[in-house]
């Protein structure tokens, strides 16, 4: 059967996208990594991206990622990770874990954010990826889990982690990602004016405000967001950024669907 050439193009196209999502998997750790019924739906989500940072990563000797890495190497096409030091200002410690599917992307550098200031409760672990098959080559992600009563400062200091990352890697390929909490009773009404990330209109919100990023029924807030700056933006799929109901997807209850978060994952295509 012959395919007309402009339908090749269009599948080719497609081929060459990167999907890249960020997913707040409630507390995950020894416990919920010992589970596997959860961790088979883990896998299978974390199986849809070809990057995909995870937050709320309390696993210090790596055990529960390497887990993690078991289960989603049964399948290919194979992963690799690449993951911060326990990050807090207590004994509360958090790492931001990334999963990337090594046929597509390779990291190129890392750094953790230096917090001088003590903004952040969870200082950005910075990622740059390359990608052979992408209109922008080589692209920073900045990931960041807030902490909900300094919501609104952490989310505007991470303008300077974009700051530094422009002075320190000379690019503007930038993606910030992350639970937020932007929204809802933590970032509403005034707080915007305080957000140099949304004053800025060189930086494109594309998780928008009615997008309920949470699992409850009782709840509807964006708290999960996608930020990218103008340059970022141009290899962006247009309309791909969205959340993952990954509940109705893989027909979950709502009871197994929390299990493995209270969040869905947001993501977005580039081309």
């Amino acid at each position: 059967m012959l395919f007309p050439l402009s339908l090749l193009l269009a599948l080719l196209h497609v081929t060459a996208c990167l999907l890249i999502g960020a997913f707040n998997i409630k507390q995950f750790g020894d416990q919920k990594s010992s589970n596997s019924t959860l961790m088979d739906l883990i896998g299978t989500i974390v199986h849809r991206y070809d990057i995909v940072l995870i937050q709320e990563v309390r696993d210090s000797d790596l055990s529960a990622t390497k887990r993690l890495m078991d289960r989603v190497n049964k399948a290919s096409p194979q992963y690799q990770y690449v993951v911060s030091e326990p990050l807090g200002r207590s004994t509360y410690k958090e790492q931001y874990l990334f999963l990337y599917r090594e046929q597509t992307v390779s990291v190129v550098k890392n750094f953790t954010y230096d917090d001088k200031m003590d903004a952040f409760s969870r200082e950005p672990f910075v990622v740059m990826f390359t990608s052979k098959q992408t209109a922008v080559k080589d692209f920073v992600l900045i990931p960041q889990h807030t902490s909900p009563d300094s919501a609104v400062k952490e989310v505007n200091s991470l303008f300077d982690v974009v700051t530094e990352v422009r002075a320190r890697w000379n690019t503007n390929n930038i993606l910030l990602m992350g639970d937020f909490n932007a929204g809802c009773s933590y970032v509403s009404g005034a707080d915007w004016q305080q957000i140099r990330l949304f004053t800025d209109k060189s930086f494109h919100w594309l998780i928008k405000d009615d997008v309920d990023t949470t699992v409850s029924e009782n709840t509807h807030c964006p708290y999960d967001r996608i930020v990218v700056t103008a340059d970022m933006n141009t290899g962006v799929v247009s309309s791909s950024a969205k959340l993952y109901n990954y509940m109705l997807d893989l027909k979950l209850s709502l009871s197994l669907a929390s299990g493995v978060s209270d969040h869905y994952p947001v993501e977005v295509q580039l081309s």
